[in-house]
């Protein structure tokens, strides 16, 4: 049987166990697309660092998060576009952006 995923700690501080090859119970999905949300849109919404392939992602986001499966949607346009982000990150050199990304990959693709 595979090993839980090691993985940051939940909000509340307490120890967080991956249970994603069983039940994805203790993977706090909300929060880890918020935490590369958080970095994306420091690119994405800069005049200097948009472009037309982002507005659109932009776009695409809008409407996954007003549809009747938010957190579905938004993870299946995110696991869409990891290496796009992958790349964006790593063209601004954004270690922290990079790590939650992983964490993103790993828990929750």
């Amino acid at each position: 049987m595979p090993q839980p995923l090691p993985s940051a700690p939940a909000s509340d501080g307490a120890p967080r166990v991956s249970d994603r090859y069983i039940s994805f119970e203790g993977i706090d999905f909300e929060a880890n697309m918020a935490a590369v949300m958080e970095h994306l849109r420091r690119y994405i919404d800069h005049p200097e660092t948009g472009n037309a392939f982002w507005d659109r992602f932009k776009s695409r986001l809008a409407d996954a998060e007003a549809s009747d499966t938010p957190t579905t949607d938004k993870l299946l346009l995110l696991h869409s576009h990891t290496y796009y982000m992958a790349e964006l990150f790593e063209d601004h050199d954004d270690e922290e952006a990079l790590a939650a990304l992983k964490i993103l990959e790993e828990e929750c693709f």
